[in-house]
């Protein structure tokens, strides 16, 4: 019977401790969210999110001048005379790989990084410390973009056609090209399911800018390149496009300079509107999202930055307030990288904070990538996990 009893008890406080436990989360949660100060504790004190620049791994670039840095995956690349050199998020250098390249364009998505001459020929896909091809370009490139699956899209100038835009498969092989006789591309997004094309143009021969959006039918671009358009978005008059990119689900999505719209199938809503003199910063360049900052008054002489963060499907809206006055901001899949000088924020999609890192003095640049971030000074780079 004792046994029994003791069974009991040990049930009862079992479960006790279990309802206190319980209720104890929810309570930090509650306070987590809805108290400022205390995220801040718990942040900087329990997640350990603030990190700074004395204690931050670094990468020391102190005789490597007019370097090129770039973050993609899970690497910091330098290219520094021809040689582009991967390191990892522990600041080893992993991977030494040589270039014919000395001003660069970089893309990149997933895996698979895009690195090209500006203004030359020379490209180059790289994925996991590889180069996967390599090719000589007819013309002078202008950008490059790639998809999650390593197709690829570049913008070329320098022929008898204002632009031409070419495509090319994972393995490097041309798929076709795309020639615009009296519009210039600015951009370009290749589809997650690498079945659409969209080329963003704008024509400057009238005496207003007529901005559109072209979406390519990747399979009949291969064999029937004159009947290959299957949509055209056309922005209102002096609507200056600056923008598109494939997110999740194929949705298409258009930076213009006054608004951002989904121009997915046969919509063409407008998402976002930009209220003159009052958006500082915007990008489309996030998985599902769109962000945009505000600066908001605090108090007689400060100014605070207010993140807002909108998903592209649903329209809900996420926002992360900072103290200060953003400098820049930084998109990636699913990062975004606040600037405030000395200060930067990684914030989720979510607007949740990921890590906050401080320094002393002013940061010259950030770059960031899906999995780690850098914090560029003239001597050295700091690397952020995220």
């Amino acid at each position: 019977m004792q046994i029994n009893l003791d069974k009991e008890k040990k049930k009862k406080l079992i479960i006790i401790a279990s309802v206190l436990i319980t209720v104890l989360i929810i309570v930090i949660i509650a306070f987590y969210i809805g108290n400022k100060s205390f995220r801040t504790f718990f942040d900087r004190n329990i997640l350990g999110k603030e990190i700074t620049e004395n204690k931050a791994t670094s990468i020391d670039i102190s005789d490597q001048e007019n370097a090129s840095i770039y973050a993609f995956d899970k690497y910091i690349t330098i290219l520094n005379k021809n040689k582009l050199n991967l390191y990892s998020a522990s600041g080893k250098k992993e991977y030494e790989l040589e270039v014919n390249i000395s001003d660069a364009l970089y893309a990149s998505n997933n895996r698979f990084l895009m690195i090209a001459q500006k203004n030359g020929q020379n490209l180059y896909q790289i994925s996991e410390g590889n180069i996967i091809w390599q090719k000589e370009i007819e013309g002078q490139i202008q950008k490059v973009n790639v998809n999650k699956n390593g197709y690829v899209s570049v913008i070329i100038a320098g022929s008898s056609y204002k632009t031409v835009v070419a495509t090319y498969s994972p393995q490097g092989k041309e798929l076709f090209k795309t020639y615009l006789s009296s519009t210039s591309s600015l951009d370009t997004s290749i589809s997650q399911d690498n079945k659409y094309l969209a080329i963003a143009e704008i024509n400057t021969s009238g005496t207003l800018i007529q901005s559109s959006v072209k979406v390519i039918s990747v399979e009949k671009a291969q064999t029937d390149p004159t009947n290959s358009v299957i949509n055209t978005y056309n922005a209102q008059p002096n609507q200056l496009i600056k923008n598109v990119e494939y997110q999740n689900k194929n949705n298409l999505v258009g930076m213009y300079d006054n608004e951002i719209r989904n121009i997915n199938g046969q919509q063409n809503e407008q998402i976002i509107t930009f209220e003159k003199d009052k958006i500082t910063y915007a990008s489309i360049k996030l998985d599902n999202y769109a962000v945009y900052t505000q600066e908001k008054a605090s108090g007689l002489w400060g100014s605070n930055t207010q993140v807002v963060l909108k998903n592209i499907t649903t329209g809900k809206e996420n926002i992360y307030v900072a103290e200060g006055v953003a400098k820049d901001i930084k998109t990636h899949s699913n990062n975004i990288a606040l600037n405030l000088g000395s200060e930067i924020h990684f914030i989720t999609t979510g607007g949740w904070l990921t890590k906050k890192y401080t320094s002393e003095k002013e940061v010259k640049d950030i770059i960031l990538g899906e999995k780690l971030a850098g914090i560029v000074y003239k001597d050295k780079i700091d690397i952020i996990n995220l």
